[in-house]
């Protein structure tokens, strides 16, 4: 019988470390092919379809709908079909599996050579062989187009890639070393643009072992892809005072271990033992909810913010449109048009266009940026997500407005890729849809501001001295007090807020 590859979970993109297995589009006994959609997961970033890399017969599915799966560990199990059937399996000599000679086809198959039969034979050997080299979002199918796939293989080969790791190190629960080698080849990933890329789950658990820092790290791989060797050297260069605060960490953790039995005895009956209440559910945090809890409580606990706010008469901004609806049927929505207030006001104040960073020894430095990723706050069915409009300086109201439904639009049926999901500088968030007023918003980390803008709704305004009714709103700017003062982040906010008032004057210098 030929032998069983085992296709291990890969990195789906920017380093995420697991997957929640959503659905299997395949059973046991199943005949697939190369690219063919075996599963649905749902990362903390989008749901995707995940493809075959080998073509065979499904022999084991390594986990349930619901579970969540490491990156790295086994997901499917396929064995690859030999041309004769079983019968001819049960025939052959074991051996590795090795391409048969055109004489042997025919012979298992009853047919002589170059008939029709032998050549789906051999498009069989190839397509399993090669692969397609379809790339998902953060790995592809092997081979897929010759010559080029294999030569950057080998390059990364040669520069300490993942493939040159030992078995030993948890790359594969099982199955021959050259399998494993080409499993692991395929958990390679690389973010667009940017450098300093994980390439294997190996290096990030090496890393999160032993304390080190990978955003700190210049990758020595191509591209600036992290390798093994990088985080050996970063494991050997902190001084010896570091490694002794943090041996002392495994003894604080056995806590979970000196917790009381009896809550644990009262809440499996249903009953929760602090309020005696009864337990309704239990709902895991994972998924995009993990994420926007771990970067939300982060934010907080690292950022010291503060909230400036402004009541705005949008009167002016709502007029604009109106007229503009009468001449053309694309008019930009209103946040297109407080998008694009937004990018020339970062322009003037650019300290809030910026990203704080923290070297190894402590020190920070303040990283500013040669144009605007704005990131457009969106609700989904799996939680709050915020993709960015890249380059958004550069865009018109409606170029903005065409971008940010789109991406919307993709946030929404977890199509995001982790590039849009993942390079904002700047969040802008319109919590107005939802009905509200203001909202003291947490900065989306590790970005320094965010500006919220409230629901525009009729309130009493005086006007040149006389009082009148107009379409107010409530700007609200969370900003980071290490990047700038509050001078700085007034001035941002007045200046969208006189935009929003006056918007002709403003658009017209656009």
């Amino acid at each position: 019988m030929s032998e069983t590859r085992v296709f291990l979970l890969p990195d789906l993109g920017e380093g995420l470390t697991e997957a929640e297995l959503v659905s299997w589009h395949v059973a046991v006994g199943d005949t697939i092919s190369v690219d063919q959609p075996i599963a649905e997961v749902e990362t903390a970033k989008s749901t995707v379809e995940v493809p075959s890399p080998y073509a065979g017969i499904v022999a084991e599915l390594h986990g349930q709908p619901g579970e969540t799966l490491d990156v790295g560990k086994p997901l499917i199990s396929v064995t690859p079909v030999s041309v004769g059937g079983p019968a001819a399996d049960a025939a052959a000599p074991a051996e590795p599996e090795t391409e048969p000679a055109e004489t042997e086809l025919c012979e298992a198959l009853d047919e002589p050579a170059g008939t029709p039969a032998q050549a789906e034979a051999e498009a069989y050997r190839e397509e399993e062989k090669a692969g397609s080299g379809n790339v998902l979002i953060g790995y592809g199918t092997p081979g897929g187009h010759g010559v080029a796939r294999r030569t950057r293989a080998r390059k990364a080969s040669s520069a300490g890639s993942v493939s040159t790791l030992p078995l030993e190190d948890g790359a594969a629960d099982g199955g021959a070393a050259a399998s494993a080698d080409v499993d692991l080849s395929l958990l390679r990933t690389r973010v667009p643009g940017r450098l300093g890329a994980v390439i294997s789950p190996l290096v990030r658990r090496m890393a999160r072992e032993h304390g080190v820092d990978l955003g700190g790290i210049p990758g020595s791989g191509e591209g600036g892809l992290i390798m093994r060797r990088d985080v050996e050297a970063a494991i050997s260069t902190p001084a010896v005072e570091e490694r002794a605060v943090a041996e002392p960490r495994p003894v604080a953790e056995p806590a979970p271990v000196a917790a009381p039995v009896e809550p644990r005895q009262s809440e499996t009956q249903g009953v929760d033992a602090r309020t005696g209440l009864a337990i309704a559910a239990r709902t895991p945090v994972k998924g995009v909810r993990k994420v926007v809890a771990t970067n939300m409580a982060r934010s907080r606990s690292e950022i010291p913010e503060a909230t400036v706010w402004v009541d705005v008469d949008a009167t002016g901004l709502m007029e604009l449109r109106e007229g503009l609806k009468s001449g053309s049927d694309q008019v930009p929505g209103l946040l297109a048009f407080i998008a694009r207030f937004v990018t020339a006001g970062l322009k003037k104040y650019p300290e809030l266009n910026t990203r704080i960073e923290t070297a190894e020894d402590g020190s920070q430095e303040i990283v500013s940026f040669d144009g605007v990723n704005l990131g457009i706050a969106a609700q989904t069915d799996r939680g709050l997500v915020v993709p960015s409009v890249r380059a958004a300086e550069k865009l018109t109201a409606r170029e903005l407005d065409a971008e940010i439904r789109r991406l919307t639009d993709v946030a929404r049926q977890g199509k995001a890729t982790p590039t849009e999901l993942g390079s904002g500088t700047f969040t802008l968030n319109n919590y107005g849809v939802f009905g509200v007023d203001g909202s003291a918003a947490i900065i989306n980390h590790p970005e320094v501001a965010i500006l919220g803008v409230g629901r525009i709704i009729d309130k009493p305004w005086v006007v040149n001295g006389e009082l009148a009714v107009r379409k107010v709103t409530e700007l609200t700017l969370t900003f980071d007090h290490r990047v700038c003062d509050g001078g700085t982040a007034a001035g941002f906010l007045r200046f969208v807020a006189d935009a929003i008032e006056n918007p002709t004057a403003l658009l017209a210098d656009l």
